[in-house]
């Protein structure tokens, strides 16, 4: 005879639990994916806003720093002085934000204390500056929930817009530099041309490289030059004197040629150019650090003009110091 067949005998009270209990699992089931794919989408949401903030702002000081950088620096005749100083200087602002928002696409912990740690840097050495603090706070917060995703194409977004920019927002900038003319020659220049005709110090307490002074103390300073331009007497001799802005204007040259500047009447602070002039012999040292000079026009008791190099006019307080030029009277 056939073995008997077992029998399985469920009690009728668990048929019943389980097919209640059923339906309530089908439900919970697809709204924990759900909330879990919502949850990963929003990580990756706040993780993408982070990474766009903070290479805008990269961005912003790329486009800043390969300016400047060019515009008031290199000027050292050292190349390798001039990549350090571009580096600190000018592009260390850029960095602040490529280089955390990096580590946040490869190691996340890393890069939101390496912010906190820039938050708590600039807190005080702004002297307790909480606008300098707040962004790095807030993008550390963000860097801290979200997740961009696919990392490696937001690593390369945060790296490589910034230093993309920096390249072609400094490509012309370099060019202009790197091409100035300097014949070498910082003594006394008689410049004429462009209806002016004017004899300019030796560099010297006439022509200082680096120091910088106030209106008040230039102006003395020409009043108190000697003839050679090379020694100051302790009384006024006014022999020397500063130079008016549109002196100064129509004195600008580039590659050796008058740059054509002429001052507005209407506006003494607008100036127009046939064209750009630059930071180059007879007129200026390019290896000074010196790019704004003192004139010795008025805009009140309190301000005076000042002239830069590529041509800018402006008012400043006198108290401001500034680089400057004596010409002969």
């Amino acid at each position: 005879m056939p073995p008997a067949k077992a029998e399985i005998h469920v009690p009728s009270c668990t048929l019943a639990g389980s097919h209640r209990r059923l339906p309530q699992l089908t439900q919970l089931l697809p709204e924990a994916v759900v909330s879990a794919v919502l949850e990963r989408r929003l990580r990756a949401g706040v993780g993408w806003f982070a990474v766009g903030i903070s290479t805008l702002l990269a961005c912003f000081w790329a486009f800043w720093g390969s300016n400047e950088a060019f515009h008031e620096g290199w000027f050292s005749p050292s190349f390798w002085t001039n990549v350090a100083l571009t580096l600190v200087q000018y592009m260390a602002p850029m960095l602040v934000f490529v280089i955390p928002t990096a580590l946040c696409t490869k190691w996340r912990a890393v890069g939101v204390v390496f912010y906190l740690g820039l938050a708590g840097f600039l807190f005080f050495f702004f002297h307790h500056s909480v606008r300098t603090a707040i962004p790095m706070v807030f993008l550390a917060i963000c860097f801290a929930y979200g997740t961009p995703r696919p990392r490696r194409l937001a690593f390369g977004l945060a790296v490589g817009l910034p230093l993309l920019t920096a390249i072609v927002c400094g490509a012309g900038p370099a060019w202009r530099v790197a091409h100035r003319v300097n014949d070498g020659n910082y003594g006394m220049r008689r410049i004429s041309g462009n209806g002016v005709e004017l004899t300019w110090a030796p560099q010297g307490p006439g022509w200082p490289n680096s120091a910088a002074k106030n209106w008040f103390e230039a102006k003395r300073a020409c009043s108190c030059l000697q003839q050679d331009g090379k020694t100051v007497s302790d009384v006024p001799l006014d022999i020397w004197r500063l130079p008016t802005a549109e002196e100064i204007v129509r004195s600008l040259v580039r590659h050796g040629e008058n740059a054509g500047g002429r001052p507005d009447p209407a506006a003494p602070m607008k100036a127009s150019y046939r064209i750009q002039p630059d930071k180059e012999t007879p007129l200026w040292n390019p290896h000074s650090m010196t790019i704004y000079w003192w004139s010795g026009t008025e805009v009140d008791a309190n301000r005076a003009l000042r002239v830069t190099y590529n041509g800018w006019v402006n008012q400043l307080p006198k108290t401001l110091g500034l680089g400057y030029r004596c010409v002969l009277r």
